[in-house]
């Protein structure tokens, strides 16, 4: 049972209107968009530390293509709720997605993982084939890859050795914001000057409201990054597992993304059976640099 509104955003500005839902688990209700059109859904999911309003302009396209599209924020983030003492995790995002496609009835969905959103994807597909039709990953992270770079400021609060100094930066605004804007200008570094604009503009408020709205996102963020390393190793133990899916699996890169960057896509493409990579001139969040060329290789067939 989910407590469905409709959305008072009716096409506004070229939006397609959409459903909303919450959905109930156990530490709280996940707040869900449901866009109408065929199956398989796509249930497009963010990383850290932004929400489901990275794909508000990719959306669109989708649906204009004709396909149901469902976008959910991870319970801790965006709109959905923030219990206080909750626990976190990625096993608690993989039952977020599975509650999300139950809840929904969604039968065959297509995961679109991006960033830390990479091991529910992968291991909702191992884990529940029966609902999985193909995937999506753009410029997310799963195992060990030898490339892979971690942005400077997960990796610190990923180093759990450093979890006093992480504490302190959270509960000082103005330390908190020096670091985020530090790799803010890190992950531009490499864009072309309307794309550094537009991240200015648009994933810059995303990422500020995320922390500084209340109740915030910061508890779900410090408590999934200090997972960040533990679960990778542990999914570089089920690379067999992946390596056996039998789904075609699209790579979606952005080749200027200096963290997860074209070997990490290149050792993603080198475990799986069906594989298609496409590279696109954006950055880490390839959705948002290059939201038509995404959609088309999304909704094409190669």
């Amino acid at each position: 049972m989910t407590d469905t509104l409709r959305s008072l955003d009716r096409a506004i500005g070229g939006k397609p209107p959409f459903s909303e839902h919450r959905i109930p688990r156990e530490q709280g209700n996940i707040y869900a968009r449901d866009y109408e059109g065929a199956g398989p859904a796509f249930v497009v999911m963010h990383g850290f530390p932004d929400n489901l309003h990275i794909y508000d302009d990719l959306i669109p396209y989708l649906v204009a293509g004709g396909r149901r599209v469902v976008a959910f924020d991870f319970l801790g983030f965006g709109a959905s709720d923030k219990p206080a003492g909750a626990k976190y995790s990625f096993k608690q995002q993989l039952g977020d997605l599975h509650s999300v496609v139950e809840a929904l009835t969604l039968g065959k969905i297509v995961p679109v993982a991006h960033d830390s959103s990479g091991p529910a994807a992968v291991n909702f597909a191992i884990e529940h084939p029966e609902h999985v039709d193909s995937l999506c990953i753009l410029n997310s992270v799963y195992a060990a890859a030898p490339t892979v770079r971690f942005p400077e400021f997960i990796e610190l609060f990923a180093t759990t050795n450093l979890t006093a100094l992480t504490r302190a930066i959270l509960q000082s605004p103005e330390q908190f914001a020096w670091v985020l804007n530090f790799q803010r200008a890190q992950f531009q570094q490499a864009l072309p000057e309307n794309q550094k604009a537009y991240y200015a503009s648009f994933l810059g408020p995303i990422i500020d409201k995320n922390f500084s709205k209340q109740p915030s996102s910061a508890p779900a963020f410090a408590q999934m990054t200090a997972e960040l390393f533990g679960e990778v190793a542990r999914n570089t133990k089920r690379l067999h597992e992946m390596e056996a899916l039998e789904i075609p699996v699209k790579l979606i890169w952005g080749e200027t993304d200096p963290y997860l960057n074209i070997g990490v896509a290149e050792d993603f493409r080198s475990h799986l059976k069906h594989p298609s990579l496409h590279l696109l001139r954006a950055g880490h969040w390839v959705q948002i640099d290059a939201p038509e060329p995404v959609a088309k290789i999304m909704l094409g067939n190669a």
